[in-house]
């Protein structure tokens, strides 16, 4: 027997749930950050130079990425976030801009080199490998845009030591469309220049 869909077993109709998502934005949030996840996986992780492609569980605070990729023999850990829909805007000339939160759904205490502790959301440098950001709110459109984990901009948080904004990534990161350093649209592109 087929498995029942989402909307056989919650018994709402595809209104209904349409609804629910335009009426409450952390659900919308929530879903589209999962389907995001979905369709980088689909438009990218099926290559075959891509050897492996594993989705960790959500609520290991120990891993930080959504995908662990081994690309032409070499490991990377990517970190997949959206756009939040309330800083988007097109501009006069056409171009997209907007801010994605690059940070952890979990506070966790992250230890530096200079013996201070923190206890943050934020994420670490090193922590994954190339962030991976989807544009769907640039105009509806399944694109995404990528960036090195070492070339995103760092915490400037005045309560923060040197060391420790030195070592942690900036909660909002803006990001537009067409893409401006550091991201950029080509995925294989940049895995080719890690390895």
């Amino acid at each position: 027997m087929p498995k029942k869909t989402i909307l056989e077993r919650f018994d709402i109709s595809e209104q209904e749930l349409t609804s629910l998502v335009d009426k409450n934005p952390s659900l919308r949030g929530i879903m589209l950050g999962y389907v995001a996840e979905q369709k980088f996986h689909d438009l990218y992780l099926n290559n075959p130079n891509i050897q492996s492609a594993v989705k960790d569980d959500d609520h290991d605070r120990k891993k930080k990425g959504d995908r662990r990729i081994i690309y032409k023999g070499k490991a990377f850990v990517i970190e997949v976030k959206s756009l939040q829909t309330n800083t988007v805007k097109q501009l006069a000339d056409g171009r997209w801009e907007g801010k994605s939160q690059v940070d952890g759904s979990d506070r966790r205490e992250i230890s530096f080199d200079d013996g201070t502790k923190l206890n943050t959301t934020l994420l670490k440098r090193g922590e994954f490998d190339i962030l991976c950001v989807n544009c769907f709110a640039f105009g509806g459109a399944w694109r995404f845009v990528f960036a090195k984990n070492e070339d995103l901009p760092i915490s400037n948080y005045q309560k923060y030591t040197p060391e420790q904004q030195s070592k942690l990534i900036a909660s909002l990161v803006k990001i537009t469309w067409p893409p401006q350093s550091p991201f950029i649209s080509d995925f294989f592109g940049l895995l080719d220049s890690m390895i």
